[in-house]
């Protein structure tokens, strides 16, 4: 499959033919920078080549050179009735094998947000097949234990943790999880110690608290990755990522929700609209959204429009590489 290009400061090149991609032509773009002369210290910095692929719902994965970074893998996307007006918290939790080994690759390292089932229901399996090193809340830490992950391969981490991995570093970010519009949440709690018997439903993975990531690629891009959508304002100062993986709001319970965002983020060159897909039907392009949530995802881009008219916007297709 081709890759697509997405620049720094503006986009460089559209999908490969059949891919569709949400049209550019409303958006004005800034002219590129011309480029300076190489410093002393930068030209001894390599430059890792990195893709990114959209797993669907906040999942990806990042491929830095032969490195293979995962954040909420969750592509086994069973039905739990959230889609059709019949949701069931008594959902079994389960995992399909072949379509997790068809799209995770060799992770090294598996970053997640929170913990509900659509971001963590994959994790552990993961985990144990390919031995990633799993990077999560306390309670991620707790439910990785009781589903069978060594404590050896769990890193809990709470905010402000600034990791080298040598390629590649990550910025762990406190973040907030989305309120419904009963200014509430499915599933709120923490774990603090491995459940036991080990979570057999949806029901059994509560938020357990939210994180949000910042990952920068050495001599490359830094792209910001959400799971939910709300955030602390404060902690998103001073980030200023060239890439920005917004989720989608699901109320209009968080105040002010996109001018706040984008401009605590300092308006990013580009904004990839994540969190909007129904998870619950195959990852297979295109993918499918529900009548509501189309209609919240067209307001969201146009009020990105608004606050930051020189951010480009691009809608993802899942497992499609895209560079930055």
């Amino acid at each position: 499959m081709s890759e697509h290009q997405v620049g720094r400061r503006r986009f460089l090149a559209t999908a490969a033919a059949g891919t569709a991609l949400t049209s550019m032509a409303a958006i004005p773009v800034a002219a590129a920078p011309a480029a300076a002369a190489p410093s002393p210290r930068s030209s001894t910095v390599k430059r890792q080549t990195a893709t990114f692929r959209w797993l669907g719902t906040s999942g990806w994965r990042i491929d830095i050179g032969a490195r293979t970074v995962l954040i909420d893998p969750y592509v086994t996307r069973f039905p739990t009735g959230l889609f059709t007006g019949a949701f069931d918290p008594a959902t079994a939790l389960t995992v399909d094998a072949a379509t997790v080994a068809a799209h995770v690759g060799k992770p090294e390292t598996v970053f997640v947000t929170h913990t509900h089932w659509d971001h963590f229901n994959d994790v552990p399996h993961v985990a144990t097949t390919t031995g990633a090193r799993v990077f999560g809340t306390l309670t991620a830490y707790h439910l990785g234990l009781a589903a069978g992950v060594p404590a050896s391969q769990l890193s809990p981490v709470k905010g402000g943790e600034v990791l080298a991995f040598g390629d590649y570093s990550v910025e762990v970010v406190p973040a907030l999880h989305s309120r419904n519009g009963s200014y509430s949440m499915a599933f709120p709690g923490v774990r603090t110690s491995p459940p036991s018997p080990a979570p057999a439903t949806i029901a059994d993975l509560p938020e357990g608290d939210t994180l949000s990531y910042q990952l920068t690629v050495t001599g490359g891009p830094s792209v910001f990755f959400m799971g939910a959508s709300d955030f602390v304002e404060r902690n998103l100062r001073g980030l200023n990522p060239d890439v920005a993986m917004l989720a989608l709001p699901s109320s209009t319970a968080t105040h002010e929700y996109v001018p706040r965002l984008i401009e605590a983020l300092d308006r990013p060159a580009v904004v990839v609209p994540v969190h909007w897909d129904n998870f619950e039907t195959p990852l297979q392009n295109p993918p499918v959204v529900a009548p509501a949530d189309a209609q919240r995802l067209a307001a969201f881009e146009a009020a990105i429009r608004q606050v930051a008219p020189r951010t480009t916007i691009l809608r993802p297709q899942y497992a499609t590489p895209y560079t930055f």
